[in-house]
């Protein structure tokens, strides 16, 4: 099973480096932890699960990894794009939707860099993902609740979680 990740609001840019100008190189060095792959903006096949991945969270600095509200919606647009052209399998076109900070109005917000993504409730609306794991929101001691949105699983995965489908 791989280790999926997507990049988070402290993590430096995971963009491989534009190399059409450069040295021509045999091996193009990969950002990202190693051995870990990307499921940023990309939907992967693993063990007979659809998984999508869209990381960062909502502006409150410069920085990479980090969106408004537009632009997020954009990057889902663009990965709904890719999920509505796969077939559906299992009468399902996503499973599991991975992202960094929580959907718009999951999570006790204490700031605006915490309330969440509404694309992430429209994608919900429109693929009814079996599952939503989130990360962002440090719940510091506190247990955090699953909840249930339109049919989807939310987990915040935050300090760590094993979670079974």
């Amino acid at each position: 099973m791989p280790l999926l990740y997507v990049p988070g609001n402290h993590d430096p840019s995971v963009k491989p480096p534009d190399t059409s100008w450069g040295p021509l190189q045999t091996e193009v060095p990969v950002p990202g932890p190693p051995g870990c792959d990307n499921v940023d903006g990309r939907v992967l096949e693993v063990n007979g699960l659809r998984i999508a991945g869209l990381g960062g969270s909502l502006r409150y600095k410069d920085g990479p990894n980090q969106y408004t509200q537009a632009q997020m919606q954009r990057r889902a647009l663009s990965l709904e794009l890719w999920l509505r052209l796969k077939r559906l399998r299992n009468g399902r076109k996503l499973d599991v939707l991975v992202t960094h900070a929580p959907a718009f109005g999951v999570t006790e917000a204490k700031d605006e860099a915490h309330e969440g993504f509404k694309a992430f409730n429209r994608m919900i609306k429109e693929f009814h993902p079996l599952l939503l794991v989130h990360g962002h929101v440090h719940p510091y001691g506190k247990s955090q609740p699953e909840m249930l949105l339109d049919g989807t699983r939310i987990v915040n995965a935050i300090p760590s979680r094993l979670i079974e489908i």
